[in-house]
């Protein structure tokens, strides 16, 4: 039994929070802390009514180390879940080095100033974490976090070899604006809009924001026009499988959210960089998540499900074979029991997973590691009894060359 604390009140802290009240044998004392401490009170008070369950809140600033530390040392967890902003995942990292806490998160630290998303800033803490005796555990979403533990799965009991892995993404809910995203919209859009690429024969192949387009057939769904971008596990995956030949990462968008996120675009809305408005500097990508709907207030009226997973090709005893898995989720099945959309469930569930994984002693080890460089059969038992049920086929048309 730990105290583990939960830092972040959106829509994957309260999916989060709620599955780490559902699990008490594990999580013993639960504290959920956010900028806004009002925000975790809501949360606090669902979670009473819903699960009899009583956790604690408090009020912190993940922007500066100082207060992260204070947090640490006044609750004294023997983990942190991040699910803050991805720019202040270092901050955070660091107060764990000071107070002695591990590490857990669903997203890779991105500098607020560049749209960039590498693992680099985070895996340079590999030996102070080592030399701490600490766990950090990084991208334990769902992409990043499942599908590292869906391809670790395939590695081990499926291939001798992976050769081509993609990663596909599809959201076919509908959740009735015009135009909204699924989680924070400053990171979303930024990340959508930079320029993809994906790895070929030992190197990185460099595309344009939606250049590569495919009608991929998904579960339940059917097909749905589907783009190839860039996501960070990426990075890790072909390093921690070297035999992978190419490997891609694709999301579904309809024409709609197309033609609204070019207007942004077009009208500098998507940007980062400060302008000059009445003598104050704003930022226009942060004036506009402002006036965006809230990603956490999407879930009462969204219909439709989810569908995300792992399309693989390689050989197994020297035949090739191809392998599929994935999970589908329904947006209001997530809704009836946490208040929170599919996206929020998909990401925070995973979260609760890994942190379960690492006080129960599933996942141990000094040092900073991605999801892949664990047991994957303990974390999909759990994760499968945990509202993210997962499929499986072998031996079909992957639909993907």
């Amino acid at each position: 039994m730990s105290k583990v604390v939960i830092i972040g009140a959106g829509g994957v802290g309260r999916v989060t929070a709620f599955k780490c009240a559902q699990n008490t044998d594990v999580f013993s004392e639960i504290v959920l802390a956010s900028r806004t401490q009002s925000k975790c009170d809501d949360i606090a008070q669902d979670i009473k009514k819903e699960l009899g369950v009583s956790i604690k809140t408090d009020q912190v600033d993940a922007d500066h180390v100082d207060q992260v530390v204070a947090l640490f040392k006044k609750h004294d967890p023997k983990l942190v879940i991040n699910v803050a902003l991805p720019y202040q995942d270092l901050t955070i990292m660091d107060a764990c080095l000071e107070a002695g806490v591990n590490y857990l998160d669903t997203a890779n630290y991105e500098p607020p100033e560049e749209a960039k998303f590498e693992y680099k800033w985070q895996w340079a803490y590999q030996d102070r974490f080592r030399e701490a005796g600490l766990t950090a555990v990084l991208g334990c979403g769902f992409d990043p976090g499942v599908t590292g533990v869906f391809t670790s799965r395939a590695a081990k009991h499926f291939f001798d070899e992976i050769h081509y892995l993609d990663i596909v993404d599809c959201n076919a809910g509908d959740h009735g604006k015009a135009f909204a995203t699924n989680f924070n919209p400053e990171i979303n859009i930024r990340e959508i809009t930079q320029k993809g690429k994906y790895w070929e024969d030992g190197k990185w192949v460099e595309t344009n924001p939606f250049e590569f387009r495919k009608n991929l057939d998904y579960p339940n769904i059917g097909k749905r026009p589907s783009y190839l971008l860039y996501h960070e596990e990426l990075e890790s995956l072909v390093k921690n499988y070297p035999t992978i030949k190419r490997a891609r990462f694709w999301m579904t968008f309809g024409d709609e959210y197309l033609t609204h996120l070019r207007v942004i675009q077009n009208i500098g809305m998507a940007s980062i960089e400060p302008v000059n408005y009445e003598g104050k500097e704003i930022v226009p990508l942060q004036f506009l998540k402002a006036v965006l709907p809230n990603p956490g207030d999407l879930g009462e009226n969204y219909e439709g499900e989810t569908s995300i997973g792992c399309r693989i090709k390689g050989v197994k005893d020297g035949k090739e074979k191809t392998y599929y898995i994935w999970n589908n989720c329904s947006h209001k099945a997530a809704y009836d029991e946490t208040g929170a959309q599919g996206v929020s469930y998909t990401t925070g569930v995973p979260a609760m997973t890994g942190a379960y994984m690492m006080l129960t002693d599933k996942w141990t080890g000094a040092g900073v590691f991605n999801v892949e460089e664990f047991d994957s059969d303990p974390f999909l038992e759990k994760l499968a009894t945990s509202g993210l049920p997962w499929h499986e086929e072998h031996d079909l048309d992957l639909g993907m060359d």
